[in-house]
């Protein structure tokens, strides 16, 4: 499958993700909600990584690795904490669009630590999403 559908799954899930967890954490602490969440995708990750014979992998794992994907799972702990306590708290259709400043952020972390290029395009992209997402919070 092309990293396009890939994207546009992520978008979908995600997308139906502020919905589906605004409703779940109506009548539960929010870090409940999160960490029964993070339960769910452990197991959903897990199977899949069994299904498709990629556990050996384990093994060959090294320390630099390990140190960035820890980091990536407290980033992404933190996130969705600060997340599902955004949605106990506001409309989803206020804190969905928000949470989505994190774009500009990725952007620029990829220029100055990974080297990827900006465009001229890319920023006038990035800038219109960010004043939209800021205009929903006027709204």
């Amino acid at each position: 499958m092309h990293w396009l559908a890939y994207a546009l799954t992520s978008a979908l899930a995600a997308g139906a993700t502020a919905i589906l967890a605004k409703i779940g954490v109506r009548d539960v602490p929010s870090n409940l909600a999160t960490a029964l969440r993070t339960c769910v995708v452990l197991v959903f990750a897990s199977a899949i990584v069994w299904a498709r014979g990629e556990y050996p992998a384990l093994r060959e794992l090294r320390g630099r690795t390990l140190l960035f994907l820890a980091l990536s799972g407290l980033a992404t702990g933190i996130s969705w904490l600060a997340y599902f306590r955004a949605l106990q708290l506001a409309p989803a259709s206020r804190v969905a669009p928000i949470d989505k400043l994190s774009l500009p952020l990725s952007i620029a972390l990829a220029w100055l630590v990974l080297a990827e290029p900006v465009t001229g395009r890319l920023l006038l992209g990035v800038a219109l999403m960010v004043i939209g997402a800021l205009l929903t919070i006027a709204a």
